[in-house]
C-alpha cells in the first residue's frame, strides 16, 4: 500500500484527534465559568471568518450559486437545527457529564438517522433481507449502550492520577451525569435532523463550500441572539483565560480544516469509509480525560460506549449492503442502455446524463461544522 492510499487514512485519524481536540478544549473551557453559548458563538465567528475567505475566492470568476430567497431561509433553518440547537445542547450536556460521554454519545447519530428516516418513509425495511435485521439490530444495540452509559455507572474502572488535584481541567464534582447524558442525546438528535434536512438544502443550493459559510455566519447571528436573550450581562462575554482563547480559535479552526479533509476523504472513499474512524475519536478523548482532566471511568459508561460503538458498525454494515445493491441497480439499466445504443440507429443526446446522479448524505458527527 502507498502513500497515495494510505492519505486517507492518515488525513481521517488526524480529524479524529482533532475532534477529540474540540471534546477536551471545549470542556476545560466551560469548566472555567465559561458561558457554552458564548464559546459556541467565538467558535462559529472563527470558523466563519476561516471558511468565508476561501469559499470566495473559490467562486470567484465563477458562475456559483445564487441565494434566493427560499435557499435562504432553508440555509437560516438547517443553521439553527444542526448548529446552534446542536452545539448548545451538546456544549451543556459536555460541561454537565464529560468529554468521553460526549465522543461516546456522538456515535448514536447513524442509528438515531436511520429510525427518523425510516418513520419519513425515506429508509426501506425488508424483515427478511439480511442488511435490514443488521440496521435494526445495530440501532438496538447503539440506544441500549446510550441508556447503560446514562443509567449504569458500575464500579470505578480507571482514574489515572498524573496531574494534580488542583488541576483547573478539573469537574467541581456535581452529580450532573445523567441530565448531561440526556442533552448528549438531544444533541445526536438534532444532528441526525439536520442530515435529513440538509438533502433538501443541497437541492436548491449545491455549492457546498458556500453553504458551510452561510451557516457558520447565520449560526453565529442566531447564537448571538439566544446569548443576549438568556445572559443579558456583558461580562459573559470576557475570555477570562489564555485557556478560553486558545479553545475558542481551536474549535473554529477545527470546523474549518476538518470540513476540508472530511469532503477530500469522501470523495476518494466513500462516506462509509469516512464513518468508520468516528469511534477512534472516543478511545482517544476517553483516554486523555482520564489522564489529564482526573474523569472517572466506570465499568457501565465503559461497557456502554463499547455498545454504541459495535452497533454503530453494525448499522454502517447494514448501510453498506444497501449501497452495494443501489450500485447493482443503477449497473444493470446501464448496461441496457448501452447494449441498445449498439443495436440502434437512433441518435443519443451525449450531453444529457443517462442516470440522474445521486446524493448520499452519510452519518458523520462533526463532519461540517
Amino acid at each position: 500500500m502507498g502513500l497515495e492510499e494510505l492519505k486517507p487514512v492518515i488525513i481521517l485519524t488526524a480529524c479524529q484527534f482533532m475532534y477529540a481536540g474540540v471534546n477536551l478544549l471545549g470542556r476545560a473551557a466551560l469548566l472555567q465559568d465559561m458561558s457554552s453559548r458564548v464559546f459556541v458563538v467565538y467558535r462559529q465567528c472563527i470558523a466563519f471568518l476561516l471558511i468565508a475567505p476561501v469559499a470566495y475566492f473559490s467562486r470567484r470568476g465563477t458562475k456559483g450559486c445564487s441565494l434566493s430567497w427560499k435557499s435562504f431561509w432553508l440555509i437560516f433553518l438547517l443553521s439553527f437545527v444542526g448548529v446552534t440547537a446542536n452545539q448548545n445542547i451538546f456544549f451543556e450536556g459536555l460541561y454537565l457529564a464529560s468529554s468521553s460521554a460526549a465522543s461516546a454519545l456522538g456515535n448514536l447519530v447513524p442509528a438515531i438517522t436511520f429510525v427518523m428516516a425510516y418513520a419519513l418513509g425515506l429508509e426501506k425495511v425488508q424483515v427478511g433481507s439480511l442488511r435490514s435485521i443488521a440496521k435494526i439490530t445495530g440501532t438496538v444495540v447503539c440506544v441500549s449502550g446510550a441508556g447503560a452509559m446514562a443509567l449504569m455507572k458500575g464500579p470505578k474502572l480507571l482514574n489515572m492520577e498524573l496531574l494534580p488535584r488542583n488541576s483547573l481541567f478539573q469537574a467541581d464534582g456535581h452529580d450532573t451525569w445523567l441530565l448531561g447524558c440526556s442533552f448528549l442525546f438531544a444533541s445526536a438528535t438534532c444532528w441526525s435532523v439536520w442530515l435529513i434536512l440538509q438533502a433538501h438544502v443541497t437541492a436548491t443550493y449545491p455549492d457546498h463550500l458556500s453553504l458551510t459559510a452561510w451557516m457558520c455566519l447565520m449560526a453565529a447571528v442566531q447564537s448571538g441572539v439566544l446569548t443576549i436573550i438568556m445572559e443579558p450581562t456583558l461580562t459573559v462575554w470576557t475570555l477570562k483565560s489564555p485557556l478560553q482563547l486558545f479553545s475558542c480559535f481551536f474549535t473554529g479552526l477545527a470546523s474549518a480544516v476538518t470540513f476540508f479533509a472530511q469532503a477530500w476523504c469522501i470523495a476518494k472513499r466513500g462516506p462509509l469509509f469516512s464513518a468508520m474512524f468516528n469511534p477512534l475519536c472516543t478511545v482517544i478523548v476517553t483516554v486523555f480525560a482520564c489522564i489529564f482532566m482526573h474523569e472517572e471511568l466506570y465499568t457501565g459508561s465503559m461497557i456502554g460506549g463499547l455498545a454504541v460503538i459495535v452497533g454503530l458498525y453494525i448499522v454502517l454494515w447494514g448501510k453498506a449492503k444497501d449501497y452495494e445493491e443501489v450500485a447493482e441497480e443503477t449497473k444493470k439499466p446501464s448496461d441496457q442502455t448501452t447494449l441498445y445504443a449498439q443495436v440502434s440507429d437512433s441518435k443519443i443526446d451525449l450531453e444529457e446524463p443517462l442516470l440522474l446522479q445521486k446524493s448520499d448524505h452519510d452519518t458523520s458527527p462533526l463532519a461540517a461544522v
